[in-house]
């Protein structure tokens, strides 16, 4: 019989107060920590035992650059002794962010030259969401007020967010939604280009622009490639229908690059890949890599002549938006991008992490449906991936995967659980090397021939 290790007082003692006094996110409440973590180094983190693990998911689709970077660090550290704080309501302003919104006019696509700062991304998708019902306030077009996200879009948690998030479990999560928010079905690309015969067709935000009236549209909010809900990629000439349809009926167009931006998919931007230009663009997480807490909505020029014209102050905004060391650590996080010439080497890894995900699906049944984008990728799991047949349990499938690679050292994610899948998803930090893809693909391999639920 097999005994669970004699942990550590100090993991014991961490565990009992997180226990009593911390209420974590997106968990079951009341449970004892899966492990508390203590360092990291790269693609690897440590926990309070002194275990090493691969961290296969950037904790949270965040860690770019990896963890441990010393250089972060310092630029966080020397803005907070020259000034770690100081309001940018007021008209008040820093180097950092100054310097900041420059960079990203830099490397967003064009047009897109103004940043307004948030604390993360639910921040950035509601700020959006604002800015939008705004814009068409100035225009007198007041009944635009409503907004389309997709099935399977992950947009945030906060009530605007939440409501957008289209998976169960956030989408009515204590009941705070927001009105006039609604779904569609996404990747319907001949529906969204006018094809009404398509048997799907009512499925589409063409048909829901139709049906409500354009004149009530204010927004269409889609992440390019799906991040929580799956790591759905779109096919080929979708992103570029969606910026048709937003521009024959006047909508603006959000792209959510919360989980795609700063290099994650192979380009600065998912969008970049498709050469759409949006009218907003909400980023996050890898925006600093993690290291501080930051993001951004990017505004087209045509939106930001409107909004200029207001007059008034604009009632909105967040404690720390602009926050100088936040932003110092932005500004030196893509710096290093630059220097690393990361978007070139994330598109070597690509080659390297889809051969391996080629060698899983031809080695065992149980894989299927792999999808990879830059160091964003995905697969499934099926009792038999030729056929197509599903366990029958799927939830108890892909946690049960996840938890057999976490007792082999590799963090990995479970994803679609609630739709009837089992989905496997992969993100690692993206200074991720050769031998390291292929050390993650060897313990997903070794995990899944003794895969059994």
């Amino acid at each position: 019989m097999k005994h669970a290790p004699v942990k550590s007082k100090l993991t014991e003692e961490l565990e009992q107060m997180d226990v009593q006094h911390y209420l974590h996110p997106t968990s079951i409440p009341g449970q004892v920590p899966k492990m508390v973590f203590e360092s990291g180094n790269g693609i690897h983190v440590r926990n309070t035992e002194g275990e090493s693990f691969i961290d296969g998911i950037s904790m949270l689709w965040n860690v770019n650059l990896g963890h441990g970077n010393k250089e972060l660090g310092k630029a966080a550290q020397s803005q907070m002794e020259k000034i770690a704080f100081a309001s940018s309501f007021a008209g008040y302003s820093n180097e950092p962010a100054i310097r900041l919104t420059k960079k990203l006019a830099d490397w967003s696509p064009d047009g897109l030259n103004t940043a307004f700062y948030t604390s993360g991304g639910s921040e950035s998708n509601d700020t959006a969401f604002k800015l939008a019902r705004l814009y068409y306030q100035i225009k007198d077009q007041p009944k635009k007020t409503k907004f389309i996200s997709f099935v399977n879009g992950y947009h945030g948690v906060t009530i605007g967010a939440g409501t957008a998030t289209k998976i169960a479990g956030f989408h009515r999560f204590a009941g705070t939604e927001m009105v006039d928010v609604l779904h569609a079905t996404p990747h319907l690309t001949e529906c969204e280009k006018g094809e009404r015969a398509h048997p799907d067709f009512e499925k589409s935000a063409r048909h829901l622009i139709e049906t409500e009236g354009a004149e009530t549209i204010a927004g269409l909010i889609i992440e390019p490639i799906q991040g929580s809900g799956g790591v759905y990629m779109p096919p080929e000439g979708y992103m570029k229908a969606l910026r048709d349809l937003c521009d024959e009926f006047d909508i603006l167009l959000i792209a959510d690059e919360v989980i795609n931006g700063f290099c994650r998919t192979g380009e600065k931007f998912a969008v970049d890949h498709w050469n759409v230009v949006p009218d907003l663009m909400s980023l996050a997480k890898g925006i600093t890599s993690g290291y501080a807490q930051l993001g951004a909505v990017m505004i087209h020029d045509n939106v930001k002549e409107v909004i200029n014209t207001f007059g008034n102050v604009m009632a909105h905004g967040f404690t720390y938006s602009g926050h100088p060391m936040a932003c110092a650590v932005g500004i030196r996080n893509m710096e290093i991008m630059e220097e690393m010439n990361l978007v070139k080497h994330v598109k070597a890894m690509e080659k390297v992490l889809n051969d391996g995900l080629a060698y899983l699906n031809d080695k065992h049944e149980t894989v299927g449906l792999c999808r990879n984008k830059g160091l964003m990728g995905a697969f499934e799991l099926f009792e038999n991936s030729a056929s197509g047949k599903r366990f029958a349990d799927e939830k108890k499938a892909g946690l049960q995967y996840v938890e057999d690679c976490f007792q082999h050292h590799l963090i990995l994610r479970a994803l679609g659980m609630a739709d009837g899948k089992s989905i496997i998803a992969l993100a690692p930090p993206l200074v991720i090397s050769k031998s390291e893809v292929e050390s993650m693909v060897a313990i997903m391999d070794d995990a899944l021939t003794n895969f059994s639920v």
